[in-house]
């Protein structure tokens, strides 16, 4: 009996490892994996370990080229999003960041940002029903914040220019937390 269960899990992490190695099946498990790690909200930054955004020259193209300075985020409450359509976490926390974006998009300056293609990424919307603005960077940023290395990569900035929730991997940006969050800063 040991043996048949033994050769039994044997097949079974055989058969996992195999739909890990084919494409189309590899990036549906891990985007399912991630959005188990997307049910939870990010944290707050405390106060005082907060980074400001000193810096808002910042020049930036949407899917229409049109350009888009990002001073027109300061003074405002801001989500910077860099994500990808090939980013298995980035896919898993879209479904949060499109319901907050649906909430929030009057209210808030919503800044997603990806380096593909114009075709890519707006093929990607359009499937995904995702109704928010997508930019490409036009010229590198002045603010070493923005560097970034891994994504997603979100960050949530309060109408002073203070990071209050810097995260990176998937997480749920549509939570309680998340919203209770945002309200209070637009009430600073």
């Amino acid at each position: 009996m040991k043996k048949t269960d033994l050769n039994l899990k044997n097949i079974l992490f055989g058969l996992f490892l195999a739909l890990l190695i084919i494409p189309t099946t590899r990036q549906f498990i891990q985007v399912q994996l991630h959005k188990g790690l997307a049910l939870f909200s990010p944290g707050v930054e405390n106060e005082t370990d907060r980074a400001v955004i000193a810096n808002y020259n910042w020049v930036l193209t949407d899917l229409n080229n049109e350009p888009y300075n990002f001073r027109q985020a300061e003074k405002k409450v801001t989500l910077v999003s860099f994500w990808a359509t090939w980013c298995p976490p980035c896919i898993a926390e879209l479904p949060s960041m499109q319901k907050l974006h649906n909430d929030y998009k009057d209210k808030i300056e919503f800044v997603f940002i990806s380096n593909e293609k114009q075709q890519v990424v707006s093929a990607f919307l359009r499937k995904n029903n995702y109704t928010f603005n997508v930019y490409k960077p036009s010229q590198a940023s002045s603010n070493p914040l923005f560097e970034v290395r891994s994504i997603p990569r979100n960050f949530l900035i309060d109408k002073n220019g203070n990071v209050v929730i810097d995260k990176s991997g998937a997480a749920n940006w549509n939570s309680e937390k998340v919203r209770r969050t945002i309200d209070g800063l637009l009430d600073n």
